[in-house]
């Protein structure tokens, strides 16, 4: 049987129809004619080849092993089934409609598709259908049905007035390809357990900022990337909020994010600037796998400059919403994708004050296969231009909806929103700042005292609270004018929930904790502040020199 010419061809068709004289050269016939069952001869019609007998036709359609049946006229009488069908379905009375005696062809939705190949002569297949417990142990089934048009005898214009239908077995492959969607769907599950817990489970929430994520995994059939996220608290009120893109998908892509994360958040301690620590993760990038490149951006919020400073290896620009509606992409300066090595990446620095937002994003959000990667970003920067006083959690929401992101959409994405809240009244007095520019001297430290205990005396601090601070700056002055150099400074910073002292010099060296023996006169004022501080540390400043803070935290503060 060839049924990809959907016809049916008998062995010695071609001999028979050259021994009656017909054209030299011609094709015979393709298509086997059913004589009736009485066995009479077709009705006269246009000439269509010799007719094959019902008999021999049986006779090859029994010794295939797939379901065959064939039927005729409007309401698709039987007219044959072979064995393989038979012992399938059973046996089935020749004459009788479809609906009435083929009902396992009627539930399988096949006669609307048997009306169609009876009239346009064209053959149609309905792939993998379900045929209940079918199988030795009681299982199901699955069968490829294949309705091909014939002629019959008993029509007579040459019309194809017949429809032969053929089931392929197919229960082995639909087996087979379940078990493997089973196991990418295994697969794609442990990479997305594997992403989501190495992304944070709960973010860390500045006292000078709002903050929200989001992170969704491509759709089901598309396997889990490396987009991560994180916000870090440097201490003094700084933040850093870092986001990235590991190319490649799977749980390789997984594992090395991971990776990338845990060592940003290392290499954030060291309060480093942005272009340093992305300097440090392209090396570290090339050694965890030399074939992988990911993109990423590092940006640091100082609330006392009002500024956010970042750095970018390839990654998508920060989009700033500003308190009057306005948007703007802030994207230079930027380098290359971690990995590549071989370049020097550099800071750039933007203003971001209060009310205004900032949005930072994977590829995923923005880039569609059919379209440019601008009209994504362009489409972002209209949708985060329509929001106004939103919260982060709902701004990303939002962002998702307008550009058209689903449970299907076929990358994963992550989106990161800040926002600089703006404080009136009473929760304004919670946030202040002072500070005192200090020339040097022997006066110096007393004046930083005298400094530091009226400003927290005016905030209304309680007075062991006043007492530490004081003691803090003191010593925090002293060990400036002992190992630094002017300019030096004092900066007093309170939020909601902590009390900030920094002292700031001209010396790039930073000062460390060490263990003083008891018979030396110096070397404890940094161990002191250690000791009642809450936190302490320092950091280079961008414009040269140093600054040293302690934080202690307000009673009452979680």
């Amino acid at each position: 049987m060839n049924l990809t010419r959907w016809s049916i061809r008998l062995p010695g068709t071609q001999r028979r129809h050259a021994a009656t004289g017909g054209e030299s050269g011609g094709v015979p016939a393709a298509r086997g004619e059913l004589k009736d069952p009485g066995g009479r001869p077709a009705s006269p019609g246009p000439a269509r080849g010799p007719g094959v007998a019902a008999r021999a036709v049986h006779e090859l359609l029994g010794q295939v092993p797939a379901p065959v049946a064939v039927v005729h006229g409007p309401d698709h009488r039987v007219a044959y089934v072979n064995d393989a069908y038979a012992a399938l379905f059973g046996s089935r009375p020749p004459g009788t409609p479809a609906r009435e005696s083929l009902t396992e062809l009627v539930d399988l939705g096949l006669l609307p598709l048997m009306d169609q190949v009876r009239r346009s002569g064209t053959p149609r297949t309905l792939k993998s259908r379900r045929v209940p417990g079918q199988t030795p142990d009681g299982r199901d089934s699955f069968f490829t049905f294949t309705c091909t048009p014939v002629q019959l005898d008993t029509a007579g214009d040459g019309s194809p007035r017949g429809v032969l239908v053929f089931a392929s077995d197919v229960t082995d492959q639909v087996v087979s390809a379940e078990r493997l969607r089973e196991s990418e769907r295994h697969q794609r599950q442990a990479a997305v357990t594997l992403q989501r817990s190495l992304l944070p489970q709960e973010l860390e929430q500045p006292d000078d900022l709002r903050v929200a994520a989001i992170y969704q995994p491509g759709g089901i059939d598309a396997a889990v990337g490396g987009d991560w996220y994180d916000v870090i608290t440097l201490g003094a009120g700084r933040t850093a909020v870092v986001i990235g893109d590991v190319m490649g998908r799977g749980v390789r892509a997984a594992a090395v994010m991971g990776q990338l994360r845990t060592a940003v958040r290392a290499y954030a301690r060291l309060d480093l600037p942005p272009h340093e620590v992305l300097q440090l993760l392209d090396g570290l990038a090339a050694d965890i796998d030399a074939t992988q490149i990911a993109t990423c951006l590092y940006a640091v919020y100082d609330p006392n400059e009002g500024s956010l400073t970042y750095a970018s290896a390839g990654h998508l620009p920060i989009f700033i919403r500003e308190s009057n509606g306005g948007v703007h992409r802030v994207s230079e300066p930027t380098g290359p994708p971690l990995g590549t090595g071989g370049w020097v990446h550099a800071s750039g620095s933007v203003r971001f004050g209060p009310g205004a937002s900032a949005v930072l994003c994977t590829d995923g959000l923005v880039e569609r296969r059919d379209a440019d990667i601008d009209d994504g970003l362009d489409a972002l920067e209209r949708a985060l231009a329509s929001g106004d006083g939103e919260s982060p959690q709902i701004v990303c929401d939002r962002l998702l909806r307008a550009l058209g992101i689903t449970e299907d959409h076929d990358d994963d994405v992550a989106i990161l929103v800040l926002t600089c809240p703006e404080r009136h009244g009473e929760e304004a007095d919670l946030f202040r700042g002072a500070a005192l520019d200090l020339l040097g001297g022997v006066e110096a430290a007393p004046r930083a005292r005298a400094f530091a205990d009226g400003v927290l005396a005016s905030w209304r601090f309680p007075e062991e609270l006043r007492e530490l601070g004081v003691l803090a700056a003191s010593e925090l002055v002293a060990n400036s004018l002992k190992h630094g150099r002017a300019p030096m400074g004092l900066r007093l910073r309170r939020t909601d929930r902590r009390l900030i002292v920094e002292v700031t010099d001209g010396d790039e060296h930073l000062p460390r904790r060490q263990q003083a023996a008891p018979a030396d006169e110096a070397g404890r004022g940094i161990a002191v502040v250690a000791t009642i501080a809450a936190e302490w540390g320092a950091r280079r400043l961008p414009e040269g020199g140093k600054a040293v803070w302690a934080e202690f935290a307000l009673p009452g503060s979680s």
